[in-house]
Order: C-alpha cells, then structure tokens, then sequence
C-alpha cells in the first residue's frame, strides 16, 4: 500500500492486530515489540512528510520563478508584437501612398484621366 519499503504496518495491519492473551493479559514483550513497529512508522512517515513538504516548497519557488520569467516574456512579446503591428501600419500607409502617387504619374504620362 506505501511506496516506501520502511513502512513496516498499515491502518488495516494495525486495527487487525490481535495480541494473545496469558494468565495476567496480553505478553508485554508482544506489546512492546508491536509498538516499536508503530514508532518506527510514525518516525519513518515524518521524515516523509518533511522531504515532501521542502519538495513542495522548493517545487512552489521555481513555479513562482517560472510564472514570473513568463509575465516577463509575454510582455516583451506583446511589446515586439505591438512594436512591428506599428511598424506595418506605417509601412501600410506608405504603400497607399506609393500607390496614389503611381496613379497619378501614369495619369499625367499616359494622359489617363480617369
């Protein structure tokens, strides 16, 4: 069920635990040694926990890097974008007004008067 070998008890393993019963109750070395188990889990999955949780925060800091290195670009893109959009709005303009001044050159050489 755990993915990491140390982990010695499951919840289930743990409800199912039944502990033999002598003249005087349960064997404390029986006990004892089940408990052990449990500690030794117990520790096992705090030191899960603490790696995961600095793999989160780690993992938390570089997507706040990465969000950040991508505002940037897609700004500077929507910066170039707009830059050029400019540039071939004027470049636009100036070819209407090439053309203007070609139709009226043919008109007064070829005398078109259209």
């Amino acid at each position: 069920m755990y993915n990491n070998d140390k982990i010695m008890l499951t919840a289930q393993d743990i409800f199912e635990k039944d502990f033999k019963i002598d003249a005087r109750g349960y064997r404390p070395q029986e006990v004892d040694k089940f408990l052990d188990m449990i500690i030794a889990d117990y520790t096992e999955f705090s030191a899960i926990i603490k790696r995961q949780e600095k793999e989160i925060a780690s993992l938390t800091s570089d997507n706040v890097k990465l969000k950040q290195e991508y505002s940037k670009l897609r700004s500077r893109l929507e910066a170039a974008d707009e830059e050029s959009g400019s540039t071939q709005s004027r470049s636009a303009v100036n070819n209407v007004d090439l053309l203007r001044r070609i139709s009226q050159l043919e008109k007064v050489v070829f005398g078109r008067n259209e």
